[in-house]
């Protein structure tokens, strides 16, 4: 999936809070992607990086996998075509959830 084209559903916007979580804001855009099934049975999960503001759906390039030793699903970082972020740069990004996890990027 690493290269391929996606678009996600973005269900909790740039600048939103977990609806379940109260303290957990979203400095990223993260959604879902329609009809890819994750291992949880939900839709797959992605993070949007290269987007400053929110937005309702986003297509871009898979750009890395994050990987959860200690859950049964993995989420996608998904960012604008020829944009490009290290493997530090992502867990910056997205700390603020994987905090909680023992992730990997793998890109």
């Amino acid at each position: 999936m690493i290269g391929d084209i996606v678009t996600v559903t973005v269900d909790r916007p740039l600048g939103s809070f977990h609806p379940e979580y109260k303290d957990m804001y979203y400095p990223v855009n993260y959604g879902y992607i329609e009809g890819i099934m994750a291992p949880d049975g939900e839709e797959q999960d992605a993070y949007i990086l290269g987007v400053s503001e929110p937005v309702q759906k986003f297509t871009g390039r898979v750009i890395a996998v994050v990987h959860r030793a200690d859950d049964v699903e993995e989420k996608w970082v998904v960012c604008p075509e020829g944009m490009t972020f290290t493997a530090e740069e992502i867990m910056e990004q997205i700390r603020f959830q994987e905090q909680y996890y023992q992730s990997e990027i793998i890109m």
